[in-house]
């Protein structure tokens, strides 16, 4: 295999601004919220708020993965390939696995939160009170993480890149 010249080659250089570690004491934690809620279905509305709290978490997902998605391709068409699924705590659902612009994550939190409650709102006049609850649950759990990154990071500037890593959080500027 030839070799590509040193001038043709393509550097990235990226200067880390802020670190946030999470610590894994935090996660678990926050990992136990979702069984807090799920008793208090259980007390308050019996087998059928089970159910519920069951089939609202995959909606949840769904209705922000459809959002992001919807504004990503929107806003422009690469910006939707740095995008995936994560299963992991404490980035569970849709987010971006590469260096991603801290003004899009932004862009992209705040209307997934505003339209997504705006969906739970037209869901309370013909859902259950415990499907909307548990949808309100989701909703704020799946988006906390989130929100804390862009709490943390408010004061800095705002052209910087943001990475998400297992363990903590990474702000660059380019």
């Amino acid at each position: 295999m030839i070799a590509e010249p040193e001038n043709k080659a393509t550097f990235y250089q990226y200067r880390l601004l802020k670190k946030k570690a999470i610590a894994r004491s935090v996660i678990y934690s926050y990992l136990c919220l979702p069984v807090m809620m799920l008793f208090f279905n259980l007390l308050a509305f019996s087998w059928t708020g089970l159910f519920f709290f069951l089939l609202a978490g995959p909606i949840t997902l769904w209705i922000h993965y459809v959002i992001a998605r919807t504004i990503l391709l929107l806003v422009r068409t690469s910006y939707a390939k740095r995008w995936r699924w994560n299963l992991r705590m404490p980035w569970f659902g849709y987010v971006p696995d590469q260096h991603f612009s801290y003004r899009m994550f932004v862009r992209v939190h705040l209307n997934m939160s505003w339209i997504g409650l705006c969906i739970i709102t037209v869901c309370l006049l013909w859902s259950p009170v415990s499907f909307t609850m548990s949808l309100l649950f989701w909703h704020l759990w799946m988006l906390g993480p989130r929100f804390y990154v862009i709490i943390i990071l408010a004061r800095g500037r705002k052209d910087g890149l943001i990475k998400l890593n297992e363990q903590d959080v990474s702000y660059y500027l380019q």
